[in-house]
């Protein structure tokens, strides 16, 4: 049997490092990865959120409807699409006066920022998420190869959930802490982990191990691992 392969559209490249550990952990056998967003060659369309927003909605101006049925990503056996749950906070205009414009012309294609909802529960803010990702992409419901990916507040959760020991303390409402990335960057020099490709990766094996600790941590990697179970039986 072949490998699968995997397109991933994801905010940044340590957010591509934490999903990619958890689809090892994940799917039944080998996959290729191949990165759709953010893409080197593209620095047009950026990087972050923004970068996110504006990929899926040149994929809606595409018509093309769902990412199955797009003719130049043929042969991809899943997608994932991810955007973290804190983008809730944020507004259109952060992404610049184009998006704000896109926004205010077509509120049914672009639902409005911010939209965050009380936290516990994580699932009501990542809903709100999810229908914004959706509407991004052209307001189709996903296809079937198709997962959002929207941890709660971040993938830096995911990551936590991972390398942390019963009773930490940054376990405590890690799925509603905005700011698990600026605490795993200044915790004692041992445990350390800023945030940069090279020191994501030397975790994946840890990630990886470790999924079902993530899954019981967190609801929405539970939710994530769920859908890809779906989507590649």
């Amino acid at each position: 049997m072949s490998d699968l392969r995997v397109a991933l559209v994801a905010e940044g490249p340590t957010d591509g490092v934490v999903i990619e550990a958890a689809l090892r952990a994940l799917l039944p056998v080998p996959f290729i990865l191949t990165v759709l967003q953010p893409e080197p060659t593209l620095p047009r369309v950026g990087g972050g959120w923004c970068g996110v927003l504006r990929w899926c909605r040149a994929f809606a101006a595409s018509g093309h409807g769902v990412l199955e049925q797009d003719p130049t990503l043929a042969g991809f056996d899943l997608f994932v699409i991810h955007v973290d749950a804190d983008v809730a906070e944020m507004a259109y205009a952060d992404c610049g006066a184009p998006a704000a414009a896109d926004a205010e012309a077509d509120v049914v294609a672009l639902p409005a920022l911010p939209c965050a909802k009380p936290c516990p529960p994580a699932e009501d803010t990542a809903n709100e998420i999810r229908d914004r990702l959706r509407a991004w992409l052209g307001g189709a419901a996903p296809g079937p190869k198709t997962v959002l990916c929207v941890p709660s507040k971040a993938t830096e959760a995911w990551l936590a959930a991972a390398v942390l020991e019963d009773g930490h303390a940054l376990l405590t409402g890690l799925e509603c802490n905005l700011n698990v990335e600026a605490r795993l960057a200044s915790l004692p020099k041992a445990t350390r982990i800023r945030k940069s490709t090279q020191e994501y990766r030397a975790w994946q094996a840890q990630i990886r191990a470790r999924w079902h600790r993530v899954r019981q941590r967190c609801t929405q990697a539970d939710r994530f691992s769920t859908e890809v179970a779906r989507a590649v039986p």
